[in-house]
Formats: C-alpha cells, sequence, structure tokens
C-alpha cells in the first residue's frame, strides 16, 4: 500500500494528519491500520460524541458488555472498560509513528467525562485516572478550556501527564490556554518530571464559529454582512497561529524552558469538517497549512482531501493583518465576537454532556438486556 500523494504533502508541509474518529469497528477491522498506511495518519482524537455513535452502532461490544454485566459492572465502570480498551488497543496500534517522531505524533486522545467541564478539581481526578488505567505514554488527556479547566490543565501538566486541550473558540482563550501550558510545564519541572516527555496541542475549532457568525450575518442580511460570511473561521485561526508563533517562537518564557527539553503546544485545527455544502468540502485543509501543526478531521473530509485537495503553503502565515481586517469588519456590521465565543464554548459543552448521557442511557440498556440473558 502506499500514502495517498495529497496527504502524504501535507505531511511534508509540516501538517500532522489526525483521524477524528475511533470505533472497535476501526481497530478489529484493519481499518485503522489502514489509514495509516495509505493516507498518512499519525493520530486518533476521541470525544464524547464519537464514542456515543462508536458504542450505539453495531456489535462490537455487545461480548465485553455482556462480561461486564455478568461481573456486575455499573454503567460508568462499563463506559470507562470499554473506551480505555478502545483507546490502549489504539494508542498500540500508533507506536511506530510515535517512536518515529520522538513522541511528537502517534497521539491518540481521550476526554474526561464533559459533565466535570466546570468542576477543576474532578477534572484533576478524573485526569489521572485515565491516564494510569490506559497506562501509554502516546496517550492525550483531553481537557476543555473553560475557565475551570485552564487551573486543571496546568495541574494535570505538572503530573508529567500530556494534555489534549479541547473547545478553543477565541484567540483570547487561546492564549490563556498557552499561559497554562507553560505554567504546566514550569511546575513539572520544579516537581522533577522530564519536560520531553511531556506534550499538549491545543484545539482549535473551526467550521463551528463560522456556522455561529454566518447565521448572524444572514439574520442581518446587509451587503456587507453577506459579503462577510465564510471568512470568520479562518480568519480566527490565522490570528491563532499569529498567538502560537508569538508564544513558542519569539516570546523569552518558552524559550527558557527549551533546555530542559520542552515542547512547543501545536495549534490543533479541530472541527475541520465543512458544514455548509456552499463551501468547498477541504476548505479547512487547504487554507490551514503551516509547520507544526496538526489538523483532525472526519474520515470524509480526509478522503475529499485525498481526492481533490489543493495545498495552499501559503494559506497561514503572514495572514495576521488581513484576520484583523475581518474581525474589525464583522464588528462594524454589528457582530458581538464576545458573545459568538462564549455560545460557542457553552453550546460545545453542552453537546459533549448530551452525547455522553445518551450513552449512559444506551449502555444501562445493553447491560439490563445482557444481564436478562
Amino acid at each position: 500500500m502506499t500514502q495517498n500523494e495529497n496527504l502524504a504533502a501535507l505531511s511534508e508541509a509540516g501538517v500532522s494528519v489526525w483521524l477524528d474518529d475511533l470505533s472497535r469497528e476501526r481497530i478489529t477491522s484493519g481499518n485503522l491500520a489502514e489509514l495509516i498506511a495509505t493516507r498518512s495518519v499519525v493520530g486518533v482524537t476521541t470525544n464524547p460524541s464519537i464514542f456515543q455513535a462508536a458504542l450505539s452502532a453495531g456489535e462490537s461490544y455487545a461480548a465485553q458488555i455482556g462480561e461486564l454485566a455478568a461481573r456486575g459492572a455499573d454503567v460508568d465502570a462499563t463506559i470507562r472498560t470499554v473506551t480505555t480498551d478502545d483507546v490502549r488497543q489504539a494508542c498500540d496500534i500508533f507506536a511506530p509513528q510515535y517512536e518515529a517522531s520522538d513522541g511528537v505524533d502517534g497521539r491518540v486522545s481521550i476526554e474526561v467525562d464533559p459533565r466535570l467541564a466546570h468542576d477543576t478539581d474532578a477534572t484533576l481526578a478524573q485526569a489521572i485516572e485515565l491516564w494510569k488505567i490506559v497506562d501509554r505514554p502516546n496517550l492525550l488527556i483531553k481537557i476543555p478550556a473553560t475557565l475551570a479547566g485552564l487551573p486543571a490543565i496546568t495541574k494535570t501538566l505538572a503530573e508529567g501527564i500530556s494534555v489534549n486541550v479541547t473547545l478553543i473558540f477565541s484567540v483570547e482563550r487561546y492564549r490563556a490556554v498557552m499561559a497554562a501550558y507553560l505554567d504546566g510545564l514550569e511546575q513539572a519541572k520544579a516537581a522533577g518530571h522530564d519536560l520531553s516527555r511531556i506534550h499538549s496541542v491545543a484545539s482549535f475549532f473551526v467550521s463551528r464559529v463560522d456556522t455561529e457568525i454566518d447565521a448572524r450575518l444572514d439574520a442581518i442580511a446587509t451587503p456587507d454582512a453577506v459579503e462577510l460570511k465564510g471568512k470568520a473561521g479562518l480568519a480566527n485561526a490565522r490570528l491563532a497561529y499569529v498567538a502560537y508563533q508569538q508564544v513558542f517562537e519569539v516570546e523569552s518564557r518558552f524559550q527558557g524552558l527549551l533546555a530542559d527539553g520542552a515542547r512547543p503546544q501545536r495549534a490543533l485545527w479541530a472541527s475541520t469538517g465543512v458544514k455548509n455544502p456552499a463551501y468547498p468540502d477541504t476548505l479547512y485543509i487547504d487554507q490551514l497549512v503551516a509547520p507544526n501543526t496538526v489538523n483532525t478531521m472526519p474520515e470524509k473530509t480526509m478522503q475529499a482531501f485525498a481526492d481533490h485537495g489543493r495545498l495552499d503553503t501559503e494559506s497561514l502565515i503572514g495572514r495576521g493583518p488581513e484576520s484583523e481586517e475581518v474581525f474589525a469588519a464583522l464588528s462594524a456590521v454589528g457582530i458581538d465576537l464576545d458573545d459568538v465565543f462564549a455560545v460557542l464554548e457553552s453550546e460545545g459543552v453542552d453537546k459533549f454532556e448530551v452525547a455522553w448521557n445518551e450513552l449512559l442511557a444506551a449502555t444501562a440498556e445493553q447491560l439490563e438486556s445482557a444481564s436478562r440473558g
């Protein structure tokens, strides 16, 4: 098997290709291994919605849930067992990529219970628990970038645990995430941890920004407003990359940690499946190309890029000034950007919590069915 040329070129440009999906079926069927071999995939991200879809489809988990039911496992223990088993197996599949990249890639993410998004101490406790249960060095613990999540991120990193920070929508919050990362590294160093083994990505959501702002622009409906549709998500991501370069390539704080083996917290482009069918289906891949970044893609989007993606290596770097102009224009037509980002964060947490509750209900039903025989 050979790698797809488009995705191989994306990787060569410095963008790590990660799959935004995981299931027992992908693991056991060989599909995940095939994507590694033919689509340059070097990592996987999961979230509560992904696990809810995986456990609700097919019979892949029936035997294990039956065994857990026979042992008297409750719903939370069952979900924890089946999801961490999937993630552990995926970590083992990605071990060669982890070794080949000196720990940068070959990463698999698992998220803390979304019901804990506003509880710092409970998030930290579960992050430590998941890290111990999966017990693989290429694991990333996903923690949302809520106000309560920020100190949990720092404390988790201080324990020497690698973190994927999720649900980042604004550049302001992204800067707070990077500060939390540096705080964590400094505390980890003080505790004697090897900084070279601590990795982190910051998952900056893209398409959801366009979806929310486009709806507001449609409501305003002036020619100037309509002209701005589809521009906010990319402008926001470009400004995020400017912030990334400032913190990790220019400012002295991170530079002072390099001698201790510290790694930059890479920007990860999430929510890269296009929601509006009027936009090119590879928009959020074509236009987000820069070194030391990650693009985590739904398989449908990945296959679209493999088929007809257009690599634009000038799409991201040096686009800060024009992106500031887009944001100024959005404000001028009446878009309240602070409100946009607050709504997106709240909805993001809520969507994951709804998915988790659906997962709890479906698993409870499966356990009950298994118990009845």
